[in-house]
This record gives structure tokens, C-alpha cells and sequence, in this order.
């Protein structure tokens, strides 16, 4: 069997920037990190890979410095990092990145499931991993939290719902996005950070992949960002002086004054 699994390399920081003039997120200067939803489906796909053998393939698109977090995964058990980079691809929205991870699948050929974090801390979307199987139109199941059984063809799953589970069965291949609830991503091995050092970075651009620059980055975005701002907040302070009990007859009148409002 062969595991695909879909990660990001994200900003280790709520304190997002913005650039002003592409309204994108600014990474020059911040920490990055593997996102933290995309190392359940890492750690899912290496067990599904040691209870039923194949191998596991993880690909991330970003710039160059992603290599790092493709490299992090192999230290999990992952056997083959794929890093789609092209300063054609930057800026793209949800859209845009799901058409280019699945051209990369496509590329990629015989699989048997894509795993998928639950959705990007930095975007906080969910949208990428459904994008990816509706343009390679395979089946898809979100929020799941067990893998009951797979086989070559098939798969029965658990999606998380809000008032308990539904059990699902889908054809393979297939893709499904995986919750927190489905596992304990585990620590790096010795051997696995050995492994990580040596393993072999293949790296695809816009034409690997044959995909038309229009349909990419932001040419290829549907959705623009017009505008970003940060929310501005007023205070206002109204200070009652005096001895204790005038202060309280001008706080409750005052108090009675807004309410009239």
C-alpha cells in the first residue's frame, strides 16, 4: 500500500504580519514549524504503514525552507518527501494549493490513501484536503478520528461529528482529513533522524507538474484578499471622584444614563 500524506510548513507565532501591499503572510524572520494538525495524519499514515506495509510519501508546497519539515517527517517514519516549490505558486488560496498538491498526486500515480491534517493553523481553512479529492475526484471523509480497517480497495472509518461519530465506508483510493482524537504523534527516532539526513529531497516546479501558470499561486486564486486590518479598539474611561457614597449615586446614574441609550 501507499500512504500520501499532505503537510505545511506554518509560522510559529499567533502573531501573524501581513503584507501590506500583497495582503499574504509575511514568514521572513519567524520560526516555522510542521503544523501541528498535519502530525496526526503523519503519524497515522506510519501506523498504517507498519500494521500493513507499503510505504509513505509526504509532500508540502512552500519555499525552499520547507525541506526542513519534510525532513522532521521522515525522522516520524515517513519513507519519500516531495517539496513542490516555484515562486509561481506563492500566494496561493485554498483553491490554487489543492490543484497543485493533487497535480502532484497525479504525477505521483498509484496510491492507495491521502491523509490530511485537519485543517492549518495559519488559515484555519480545512478546505485544502476536500480540494485535493475533488480535483483528483476520488472519495473523501473529513474529521476523522479511527481507522476501523482498510484494504486495497476499501476502508472503514469514524468522522467525528458534534454529537458523537458516524461510521463510514469509503472506496479507495480516497482521501480523508484526520482530527487530533486519532492518535499520539510520536518522537523523532535516533534511526529516524539519521534516516532524515540521508533521504533524498525531490523537488517539482510549476512545469513537472504541467500545470498552467494562470491556474497557480495568485493568478491561479480565485478568492483575493482586498484588505487586511487589524480591529481598532476605543476606551473610555469615566472617573468619579468624592467620597464613597456620592461616587456610587453618580455611578448608578450614570449607569441608569446608558441604559436609556
Amino acid at each position: 500500500m501507499h500512504f500520501i500524506v499532505c503537510i505545511k510548513q506554518v509560522p510559529n507565532t499567533t502573531e501573524i504580519k501581513i503584507d501590506p501591499k500583497t495582503n499574504t503572510l509575511i514568514r521572513e524572520g519567524v520560526e516555522s514549524i510542521l503544523n501541528p494538525f498535519d502530525a496526526y495524519a503523519v503519524e497515522e499514515a506510519v501506523r498504517l504503514k507498519e500494521a500493513h506495509g507499503g510505504k509513505v510519501t509526504a509532500i508540502s508546497m512552500g519555499p525552499p525552507q520547507c525541506e526542513a519539515t519534510l525532513r522532521e517527517a521522515v525522522s516520524l517514519g515517513v519513507d519519500e518527501i516531495i517539496l513542490l516549490s516555484d515562486r509561481r505558486f506563492a500566494g496561493a488560496d485554498t483553491w490554487a494549493t489543492s490543484l497543485t498538491l493533487a497535480a502532484a498526486i497525479r504525477k505521483i500515480g498509484d496510491y492507495t490513501l491521502i491523509l490530511t491534517g485537519q485543517q492549518a493553523i495559519d488559515g484555519d481553512t480545512a478546505q485544502v484536503g476536500p480540494g485535493i479529492a475533488a480535483h483528483l475526484n476520488i472519495p473523501q471523509t473529513c474529521f476523522v478520528r479511527k481507522i476501523e480497517s482498510i484494504e486495497p480497495c476499501k476502508a472503514a472509518v469514524q468522522r467525528l461529528m458534534e454529537d458523537g461519530y458516524d461510521r463510514i465506508q469509503m472506496k479507495l483510493p480516497g482521501l480523508i482529513s484526520v482530527v487530533k482524537e486519532i492518535n499520539t504523534p510520536r518522537l523523532p527516532s535516533l534511526r529516524g533522524k539519521k534516516n532524515a539526513k540521508s533521504v533524498e529531497l525531490v523537488v517539482w516546479n510549476c512545469d513537472d507538474l504541467n500545470l498552467d501558470e494562470k491556474k497557480t499561486g495568485l493568478n491561479g486564486s480565485p478568492t483575493q484578499v482586498m484588505n487586511i486590518f487589524s480591529p481598532h479598539h476605543e476606551k473610555q474611561v469615566d472617573k468619579f471622584a468624592g467620597d464613597p457614597e456620592a461616587a456610587v449615586e453618580l455611578v448608578v446614574k450614570h449607569l441608569h444614563e446608558l441604559t436609556k441609550r
